[in-house]
């Protein structure tokens, strides 16, 4: 397994993390501690999860799994929709419960896809206040934000959190060979994540499957595209040990990659990039769970 900075908090963090959301998909509980288990014992660190995954169950089958020494083995990320200072403390203290600890390494906001959250989030009694305050008593040492719409909104985020003079240490987005070409995040918001000491977090390096449909990359690629942006990890679903394995066998065989072999990878991809067809999470709400759900957001 590859080790990298987590920005500049001076935490090193593994380059795959184990993405949370696919833990509902494992037929029980038991199958998932044991498919968590396999991934520490491979080198895997990075464990990422949310408050709304599987309306609970993905933080409850991960709490179970980190019991009996393996809390100390991870970093320990989860996140909460709440843009309210009620609706969030809530969802940070449910979090907390689900997953069987006092504190998480790294909280972050979720879903920021709307111009307008940025604002919420940071206007007074916004969740931001919560934030702060659970960081106060303990409950968790990092503080970052995700999304997976445009840009432009991770941008505004950044220029809420610093017109209040804080920075954050951490932001998740989607990072992959179609994205440089269609709403980039790598060309318009990790520049900026590297400028400030923020920590990129990749995510949808294959866009959930999407990308594979296309026919024009395959997923090791994808997963070594991703490997090779200056980002602290990789976060991908995996629901099962084909899919760990896969994973696993990306992170050894991951070599940087010449200009070339970039270019040969965006010039085959390039076609089926530009419409977004590929990247649904950016064109449509397909991906959304607080628009499905509104009332997570208070």
């Amino acid at each position: 397994m590859i080790y990298r900075p987590l920005g500049t908090t001076g935490q090193r963090v593994s380059a795959i993390g184990l993405g949370g959301a696919h833990l509902e998909k494992l037929a029980t509980e038991d199958e998932a501690v044991r498919l968590i288990h396999a991934a520490i014992d491979l080198g895997i660190t990075f464990m990422d999860n949310c408050w709304d995954y599987g309306r609970g169950l993905c933080e409850i089958r991960m709490g179970k799994a980190l019991r009996g020494g393996y809390r100390e083995k991870v970093f320990l990320m989860t996140k909460i929709d709440g843009r309210t200072k009620e609706s969030a403390a809530k969802q940070i203290d449910q979090s907390l419960c689900r997953l069987k600890v006092d504190c998480v390494d790294l909280m972050q906001f979720h879903e920021v896809i709307r111009l307008e959250d940025p604002d919420r989030i940071f206007a007074p009694g916004g969740a931001a206040e919560a934030m702060f305050e659970a960081k106060e008593d303990g409950k968790l040492r990092y503080i970052g934000f995700t999304g997976h719409k445009d840009p432009f909104v991770h941008l505004r985020m950044l220029d809420a959190a610093a017109a209040q003079g804080f920075r954050f240490d951490a932001s998740q987005m989607p990072l992959n060979p179609m994205g440089a070409h269609f709403r980039s995040f790598e060309q318009e918001v990790l520049p900026r994540l590297l400028r400030e000491g923020i920590a990129p977090l990749a995510m949808k390096s294959m866009g959930d499957g999407y990308l594979l449909k296309s026919r024009t990359i395959t997923a090791t690629e994808c997963l070594h595209y991703a490997l090779n942006l200056p980002v602290a990890t990789v976060i991908t679903g995996i629901e099962s040990t084909r899919i760990l394995n896969q994973a696993i066998r990306a992170a050894r065989t991951f070599r940087p990659l010449s200009r070339a072999e970039v270019k040969g990878i965006l010039a085959k991809t390039k076609k089926a990039a530009l419409s977004g067809r590929f990247e649904p999470f950016k064109t449509d709400n397909v991906f959304d769970g607080t628009a499905e759900n509104p009332e997570w957001l208070g």
